[in-house]
């Protein structure tokens, strides 16, 4: 598969990868695609509950690309020049989109604290989230944080896992799981909803908008940028690209398992309460 990405506005690369993972994980990327999760979601009410579960999946997400930016490149001091430019470069560019990207009014925020932002607009419970982050701030041991808190035990199964890959200290698997192990539908899903109820985009800007950063930076930048990242990091070492395609299809199946928890809650919810 050949790829042509642009970083910012500096320079183009061209390249193909030696083992195509965007093939190997198709049928997996097809189940989660087509996931009845997404047919439920219909309302606000399903918004709001789909954000409080799945928050934690954006903040892990940041953990698992901060955790690439301390081996990828120099974060401490005295500063070293890095073995691999070519990598820092690619990992720096994504940090700097993620982490300090403008928000609907020009302010520099995470997408993670967008993602908050946009929770309070729907009215999303963040008391759980805001006590996660408080913990970890404290604590530093995000298992036991994640163990005080009231939320399904599939969420904090899918966290768990996610760090269960930091720690593995392979920078090639870790960028295996940023790369391919998250969803792409999200956005037009959340689009058709906001386009019944906010027509107008009034109510529910920052949504809106957080969405379409998550469309533009990660489809159009973010997402070739990571792919050459992993090649870089596999290089024409098998073992890592088996490795590294065994991190993807592992992320996949738990992203499919944190969809059938977060359905599981949908559908309990909107079951009627039998009579007593």
């Amino acid at each position: 598969m050949s790829v042509l990405i642009e970083i910012g506005c500096f320079y183009k690369v061209n390249f193909t990868m030696k083992y195509d993972i965007d093939n190997r994980i198709g049928p997996l990327k097809n189940e989660l695609k087509n996931h009845i999760l997404y047919s439920s979601m219909k309302s606000l009410d399903d918004i709001q509950l789909f954000m409080e579960n799945h928050v934690y999946a954006v903040w892990d997400f940041m953990s698992l690309l901060k955790s690439l930016q301390s081996k990828l490149t120099c974060t401490s001091v005295p500063w070293l020049p890095n073995r691999n430019t070519t990598v820092a470069r690619f990992i720096n560019e994504i940090v700097h989109g993620e982490e300090s990207d403008l928000n609907e009014i020009g302010e520099p925020m995470s997408h993670f604290e967008m993602y908050l932002d946009a929770m309070e607009q729907v009215n999303a419970n963040k008391a759980e989230i805001n006590l996660f982050i408080r913990s970890v701030k404290s604590i530093d041991d995000v298992s036991k944080c994640l163990d005080s808190l009231k939320i399904n035990e599939g969420v904090k199964e899918f966290t768990k896992f996610t760090f269960k890959v930091i720690k593995s200290g392979k920078p090639h698997c870790i960028a295996s799981a940023f790369t391919y192990g998250r969803e792409d539908i999200i956005p037009e899903i959340f689009m058709g909803i906001l386009d019944n109820i906010d027509p107008d985009n009034r109510r529910y800007n920052k949504l809106r908008y957080y969405l379409e950063r998550h469309i533009e930076v990660d489809g159009d930048l973010h997402g070739p940028i990571s792919r050459k990242m992993t090649e870089e990091l596999c290089e024409d070492n098998d073992h890592k690209w088996e490795e590294a395609l065994k991190t993807a299809e592992d992320c996949l199946k738990k992203r499919i398992q944190l969809w059938d928890t977060i359905y599981s809650i949908l559908n309990a919810r909107s079951k009627p309460r039998l009579a007593i």
